[in-house]
């Protein structure tokens, strides 16, 4: 038996698959653990965060911002998505979770990847059936991974104890 051939049943499925930066989930199930109920979490502290933003911003408006709050809401959503992820691979509500996003090579977000991400969790959010079809990713994906981070490859894990 040649060397490799003793380790490829033990590796095919990860170098196999597209997302071979990624921990295994079979053989590092603790990047994982619980992921899925942290992230609906940080979607709850994000949200709140979001809206205490927006609701600050809406006497710099003339008060006119009331009139298009949940527009409002969605572009300070964005931004704060955006720079969020760009500066740590995790909004701070996924901080105070402690996970973070990895791109398909295990390396955190860019300011590109955070684009992406945001922008197609932006038209997810804006369809209703495909966020829901996301959350049900999230909840039953190996890698706890919704729509969005089937799509660009990535997935969100429990931050290693290194950062």
């Amino acid at each position: 038996m040649m060397p490799e051939d003793r380790y490829s049943d033990r590796y095919t499925d990860s170098r196999d698959e597209a997302h071979w930066g990624l921990p295994d989930p079979d053989h590092q199930p603790a990047f994982y653990d619980m992921v899925a109920t942290k992230r609906a979490l940080a979607f709850v502290v994000d949200f709140i965060l979001i809206v205490i933003i927006a609701a600050l911003i809406v006497p710099f408006t003339a008060f006119t911002g009331i009139f298009f709050f949940p527009f409002l809401v969605a572009v300070v959503s964005f931004a704060y998505r955006v720079i969020t992820i760009a500066n740590g691979s995790a909004t701070w509500g996924m901080r105070l979770m402690g996970i973070e996003f990895r791109d398909r090579n295990g390396a955190r977000f860019d300011l590109g990847m955070a684009v992406l991400h945001t922008l197609l969790f932006t038209v997810w959010c804006s369809t209703g059936i495909l966020q829901v079809v996301s959350v049900v990713l999230m909840a039953t994906t190996a890698r706890g991974q919704g729509l969005s981070d089937l799509v660009l490859g990535s997935a969100a894990i429990n931050r290693p104890s290194s950062y």
